[in-house]
């Protein structure tokens, strides 16, 4: 069967997911998908959802060679050919055209069409023990730089203290699966806090309501006041994407407070974050945020866990996503960070997923090299959100991790 012949046949399936209707409401559009000389069209019709095999304008277009279909068709699709995302932003085979405002509109629903098309069978590996019910949720009021805020954090376990920091635009709900581990709470205290204006944690009082925007400045502030305000101690800091920036920059500036870091999904520089429709009054941005983060996760992690991690992204506070790309879309440069990190002083360790078009696994190679004595290990099968995408597959990378950090403290 040829690539367009099976594209249709797999999206004819897609169209009855139950899904779509929850990614469509008010949506009238049509998306063609072009596959060498030949196409075809999704229909949105006030929501409702056809297939029409017919070329016709659309809206939206989609264009590659049929040699670039036969990669998507492939179980599962190399880097890259995953997700519409991807498409757009990392694989030159492809070429989008439309409105952007169109694009952004009908994103939701495309992202969801492309997981269902290129679904592959999941990375079979042992269920890891959790325990919901460990994990312990509570508000401390920390001060930074005379500034009272209210910072809510969640707990579990006792030993080695570990300090979890969420991606950007996200909050701590990332490392539920960590902190419910029972295995991970018999040797780790593991804290993960929601940041200032994320998750559980408010704006404070002094905040004018003007655009949010974070500096490294004040990203370091912030994690310097919940270190020593909230974990009290030195700390092994794991930081997802932002956090990871944010953990290097912590091994850089702040060494005397830290045992070491473990950085997951570390950029160079960050490619492709920044979307003006990220916070627009165009576009629904729950919908919008969460299937923008969609397209990094890997065709290989449980779709349940795919869910709920951009089930995260449709809860962040107007403008908070695009305020946290000041800092990692736009300040943090690996090369800059890199050379200041003493790996001796401070045990830092990079985790790479490979379909993580963001932060690549040539990303955290670039960064090992400017910081001798790291460890950089490449997550075969993982994206850019594995703590969470894909826990139970994650863990031996984890666990793996902190015991480098142990060992060479």
């Amino acid at each position: 069967m040829g690539a367009h012949a099976e594209l249709n046949k797999r999206i004819a399936l897609a169209i009855d997911d139950p899904e779509l209707p929850r990614l469509t409401p008010g949506l009238t559009t049509r998306i063609s998908f072009h596959v060498g000389s030949g196409a075809s069209t999704l229909a949105v019709e006030n929501g409702l959802v056809a297939f029409d095999r017919a070329v016709g304008d659309a809206e939206v277009n989609l264009r590659a060679a049929e040699e670039a279909w036969e990669k998507v068709m492939q179980v599962p699709p190399p880097a890259t050919f995953h997700s519409f995302t991807a498409f757009q932003l990392a694989n030159p085979e492809f070429t989008l055209s439309g409105s952007p405002v169109a694009i952004a509109q009908a994103r939701p629903a495309i992202e969801r069409l492309f997981e269902i098309v290129v679904a592959s069978p999941p990375i079979v590996v042992a269920k890891v023990d959790r325990n919901i019910e460990q994990v312990t949720g509570r508000y401390k009021q920390v001060n930074i730089g005379g500034v009272e805020h209210d910072i809510y954090y969640e707990e579990a376990g006792a030993g080695t203290p570990i300090l979890f920091l969420h991606t950007a635009g996200a909050d701590s709900r990332q490392f539920l699966p960590q902190l419910s581990d029972t295995g991970l709470a018999r040797s780790n205290r593991m804290i993960a806090v929601d940041l200032p204006f994320h998750g559980r944690s408010m704006p404070p009082l002094s905040w004018d309501g003007s655009p949010y925007q974070l500096t490294k400045e004040l990203y370091l502030s912030w994690c310097t006041a919940i270190l020593d305000q909230i974990v009290g101690d030195r700390a092994v800091v794991i930081g997802g994407s932002m956090g990871a920036a944010m953990s290097m920059v912590l091994a850089a500036e702040r060494p005397e407070r830290l045992l070491g870091v473990i950085a997951i999904e570390p950029p160079f520089r960050s490619k492709g974050r920044r979307n003006p429709f990220q916070h627009n009054v165009n576009v629904h941005g729950s919908l919008h945020n969460s299937a923008y983060v969609r397209g990094i996760m890997s065709p290989l992690s449980p779709q349940a866990e795919r869910r709920r991690a951009s089930w995260i992204y449709s809860q962040g506070a107007p403008g908070v996503y695009p305020g946290d790309l000041s800092f990692y879309s736009d300040e943090f440069d690996g090369a800059v960070v890199g050379p200041k990190i003493d790996a001796k002083r401070t045990p830092t360790v990079l985790l790479s997923g490979t379909y993580d078009y963001s932060a690549t696994p040539a990303d955290g190679e670039k960064l090992a090299d400017l910081i001798p004595g790291s460890r950089h290990v490449v997550m075969d099968g993982l994206g850019h959100f594995p703590m969470c995408e894909n826990p139970d597959y994650f863990r031996s990378f984890l666990e793996d991790a902190i015991r480098f950090v142990e060992d060479n403290a």
